[in-house]
């Protein structure tokens, strides 16, 4: 029994938790970042800030945006949204946010 149970405890060893690289978590952050920059309604838009990413039970991440609002009434104006990226399905949703921070 003993000599089925060192080997098999070796492999389990050996196979680890697979943590992701700085390249995957770059990948990740240009795939979020390019999705929200999609999806906003805002000109010349860039993010604010770091992606902030819930844990797998809400399988989310969310983002900052800012830029400037296009429509000519707004004369340029300075404006944030709110995207949420869907991990899952790859979309991204904005919502604006000019109130989420002073």
């Amino acid at each position: 029994m003993l000599r089925y149970a060192l080997p098999a405890l070796a492999l389990f060893m050996a196979l680890g938790a697979h943590a992701s690289s700085p390249k995957a978590w770059a990948d990740d952050d240009a795939r979020i970042q390019k999705a929200c920059r999609a999806a906003s309604g805002l000109a010349d838009v860039k993010p604010v800030g770091r992606i902030i990413r819930y844990d797998d039970r809400i399988p989310v991440s969310a983002l900052v945006l800012e830029g400037r609002y296009p429509q000519k009434h707004m004369a340029g104006k300075t404006g944030r949204e709110l995207c949420v990226f869907e991990r899952k399905t790859g979309t991204a949703s904005v919502s604006e946010a000019d109130q989420l921070l002073p």
